[in-house]
C-alpha cells in the first residue's frame, strides 16, 4: 500500500515538474519573442541596411572606410562646438578600445577625396533620409490602422500621400516661397491633411467612422488630387517639370543634409506623440463607444493623430515624392511577428520601416545601373503583390465578403 502510494506521488512530482518546466520554457520562447528579440533583429538589420546601402554602388566604400570618413567629419564638426574637448576625448578613448582599433587603425585605411565626398555628401544624406521616411511612413500606416481599425488604412489609400504631393507641387508650379526652406514641407503637410480631414469627415455618419466609406472617399479623393497634380503639370514650365517629375514616382535622389534635418524634426516630434498614446491605441481596437468607457478621449486623439500622421507624411513626400505601401506592408508584417500589441508595433514599425526603404533605394539604384529606377517604383512592384496576398488572405479567414 505505502509503495504504491509512493509510486503515485512520485508520478504526480514528474507530471508536476513536467507542467512546471513547459510552462517555464513557454514563458520564455514568448518572452523571447515579444520582448527584446524583435527589437535586436531589427536593430541589427537597421545598421547593416544603412552600411551596405552607404558602401554600394559606382564607387565601392568598405564598412570600415565608412566608419573611418563619419569619425573625421565629426572631429571637424565638433571643432567649433562647447563641450567640444570633452566629447573629442570620448572620441579619443572609443579609438584606443580594442575593437575599434582593429577595425580602424589596424587596417591603416587611406581616405580619397573621392570616396570622402561621394560618402559624406550623397550616399549618407539619402540612406539617413530614405531610413527616416520609411520610420515615420511605416508608423503613420500602423497608426491608421489602429485609429480607423481597418487592416487596410495606410497614408496612400486614404489621401495622404495625394493630398501631401499637390500641396507641394502647387508650392513649386505657383512659385510661393514663404517660408524659405519650410515652404514645401508646409504646403505638403497641409495638403495632406486636408485630404485626410476630408476623408475622415465624409466618413463620419452618426456619430461613427464607416469603413467602407473611408477607403472609397480615399479611392476617389486620391483621384481628384492626382488630376489635380496633373493640372499643374499641364501649366508649368520646363524648369518647374524637371522639379516636379519626380512626385508621381517618388525618388530619395539630391537628398541633402538640410533635407535630413527638417524630415528628422518631424518625424522626430510626431513618433514622440504616437508612442505618447500607443497605449490608447490598443483601446481603439475594442471600439469607439468601449474606449469612451475606459477614459479615452477618442475625437480628440484621433484628431490629433490624424494630425501628426499627416505631417509626417507631408515632410516625407516634400522631400522624396509620393512612396506608396510603406505604411501598409511593414505593419503588417510586425504584426505577423509580435502581435496587434501598439506597445511594441509602433517602435518595431519604426526601426523596421528605416530598414525597408534604404535597401528599396538600394535595389533601385543598382538592379538597372547606371539608370535609377524611381523607389516609389519599386515599393510599388514589391507592396502590390503583398496587398493582393492581404485582400485573399483577409477573405479566406472572414470566410468571403459577399
Amino acid at each position: 500500500m505505502s509503495a504504491g502510494r509512493l509510486r503515485e506521488g512520485s508520478a504526480g512530482g514528474v507530471t508536476m515538474l513536467r507542467s512546471v518546466v513547459t510552462e517555464g520554457w513557454n514563458r520564455i520562447v514568448a518572452a523571447l519573442r515579444y520582448g527584446a528579440t524583435p527589437g535586436i533583429i531589427l536593430g541589427v538589420a537597421f545598421v547593416a541596411s544603412l552600411l551596405v546601402n552607404i558602401g554600394m554602388g559606382a564607387v565601392s566604400v568598405s564598412p570600415a572606410e565608412t566608419i573611418r570618413i563619419i569619425t573625421n567629419h565629426l572631429r571637424d564638426l565638433l571643432g567649433g562646438v562647447p563641450l567640444a574637448g570633452t566629447i573629442g576625448s570620448v572620441l579619443r578613448h572609443a579609438e584606443s578600445l580594442p575593437v575599434i582599433s582593429s577595425l580602424v587603425d589596424r587596417l591603416d585605411l587611406e581616405i580619397t577625396r573621392q570616396k570622402d565626398a561621394v560618402v559624406w555628401t550623397i550616399r549618407i544624406p539619402r540612406t539617413l533620409l530614405g531610413a527616416i521616411i520609411g520610420c515615420g511612413l511605416a508608423v503613420s500606416g500602423a497608426t491608421m490602422q489602429g485609429i480607423f481599425r481597418n487592416p487596410l488604412a495606410d497614408p496612400g489609400l486614404i489621401g495622404v500621400s495625394a493630398g501631401a504631393a499637390f500641396g507641394a507641387v502647387a508650392s513649386i508650379v505657383l512659385e510661393i516661397n514663404t517660408f524659405g526652406i519650410w515652404t514645401l514641407p508646409i504646403f505638403a503637410s497641409l495638403g495632406g491633411l486636408f485630404v485626410t480631414t476630408l476623408v475622415y469627415l465624409l466618413a463620419r455618419y452618426q456619430g461613427r467612422t464607416e469603413i467602407v466609406t473611408l477607403l472609397l472617399s480615399g479611392v476617389a479623393l486620391n483621384a481628384i488630387a492626382g488630376a489635380a497634380v496633373g493640372l499643374l503639370i499641364s501649366i508649368a514650365n520646363n524648369q518647374q517639370l524637371r522639379s516636379v517629375t519626380f512626385w508621381t514616382l517618388g525618388s530619395l535622389g539630391g537628398s541633402q543634409w538640410k533635407h535630413v534635418a527638417i524630415v528628422g524634426a518631424v518625424t522626430l516630434v510626431g513618433l514622440a506623440i504616437i508612442l505618447y498614446y500607443r497605449t490608447s491605441l490598443n483601446l481603439f481596437v475594442l471600439g469607439e463607444r468601449e474606449a469612451r468607457h475606459l477614459g479615452v478621449e477618442v475625437e480628440r486623439i484621433r484628431v490629433l493623430l490624424i494630425f501628426v500622421t499627416a505631417c509626417m507624411t507631408g515632410a516625407a513626400v516634400a522631400f522624396a515624392g509620393a512612396i506608396v505601401f510603406v505604411g501598409l506592408v511593414v505593419p503588417h508584417l510586425v504584426r505577423l511577428w509580435v502581435g496587434p500589441d501598439h506597445r511594441r508595433l509602433i517602435p518595431l514599425c519604426a526601426l523596421a520601416g528605416a530598414t525597408l526603404l534604404p535597401l528599396a533605394d538600394l535595389a533601385s539604384r543598382t538592379i538597372a545601373a547606371p539608370t535609377e529606377i524611381p523607389i516609389g517604383v519599386t515599393m510599388s512592384l514589391t507592396g502590390g503583390p503583398f496587398f493582393i496576398w492581404l485582400l485573399v488572405r483577409t477573405r479566406s479567414k472572414q470566410g468571403g465578403w459577399g
